[in-house]
């Protein structure tokens, strides 16, 4: 399966699991929870030091979430990413997405041992339609250039 199909198919069912939702509106994992959400999408925020963020239910962990969110986004700084990784892994979670920099040198080889699917090195921003205008014309440029996944 290419980088693109597996973007394509994490983001398709609208629904999925994010490790790293701020409560802080200013940090880019805040950014990320509501810019979603607004674009439909069904989001379960983690973040083990707050109950709910606008309005919407916190779990502690990944071991906490429902069932029935199969899919790990982690926007978390990168000295957490990886036990996260590991955890998503042992609940049975097998498509996972790391925000660009929030990868560690070992989560590819984390990801491949514990047979997860991963996207790494992307902006979700890029690809969770509908793109915004800045996001779109990044995509066009990246396009242009030869680097979107394919």
């Amino acid at each position: 399966m290419t980088k693109k199909d597996n973007i394509e198919q994490f983001l398709a069912p609208k629904k999925f699991a994010i490790a790293g939702v701020s409560g802080n509106t200013k940090k880019f994992g805040y950014a990320i929870f509501k810019e979603l959400r607004q674009k439909g999408y069904d989001i379960c925020p983690i973040n083990p030091k707050r109950k709910e963020i606008d309005g919407v239910k916190c779990y502690k962990s990944v071991s906490d979430i429902p069932a029935d969110y199969d899919k790990l986004f982690i926007v978390t700084h990168k000295s957490k990413t990886d036990t996260i990784l590991q955890e998503a892994a042992k609940k049975g979670i097998r498509q996972v997405w790391v925000q660009q920099t929030s990868n560690t040198k070992e989560t590819k080889q984390i990801a491949e041992k514990n047979n997860v699917d991963l996207i790494e090195k992307e902006c979700i921003f890029m690809f969770a339609d509908p793109v915004g205008s800045i996001h779109k014309f990044h995509r066009a440029i990246w396009k242009l250039l030869g680097l979107l996944p394919k």
